[in-house]
């Protein structure tokens, strides 16, 4: 069997890619553990990924990590998704998580960024704004 890679969500701000590895290297054999940061300040973003080398490993993590304390916070362990190609562009002028611009108090951002058109919260066709 191949490895298994796991979210793990709810993480301090102080765990680290290290502390990650000898946590959950207790229940199975770790390839790889990182804490994903945010790219400007460095932070940890509060999750990170765990893969293991198989199956029984990932399981027995779940099993015994999952809504329990680590390092202080009560952490999320569950089978990571794979990256799907569908849905928004993370990045380009569509933006990441809120990081699209906002023209004329027009609501954008989110996961799809910058969607144009005026919001009037009328139904009746006219658009002009109120």
């Amino acid at each position: 069997m191949g490895s298994t890679k796991l979210f793990i969500g709810g993480l301090s701000w102080n765990t680290t890619d290290e502390s990650l590895r000898s946590g959950f290297g207790t229940v199975g054999e770790v390839t790889d553990a990182i804490v994903v940061r945010d790219r400007e300040t460095g932070r940890s973003r509060g999750f990170g990924f765990v893969t293991f080398a198989n199956e029984d490993g990932a399981n027995s993590a779940i099993q015994q990590f999952n809504d329990q304390e680590f390092e202080g916070r009560q952490i999320k362990v569950d089978r990571a998704s794979e990256r799907s190609n569908t849905g928004g562009n993370r990045g380009g002028f569509r933006g990441g998580y809120n990081s699209a611009p906002r023209y004329n108090n027009q609501q954008g951002g989110g996961y799809g960024g910058y969607q144009g058109g005026a919001q009037s919260g009328r139904s009746d066709g006219d658009w002009t704004r109120n």
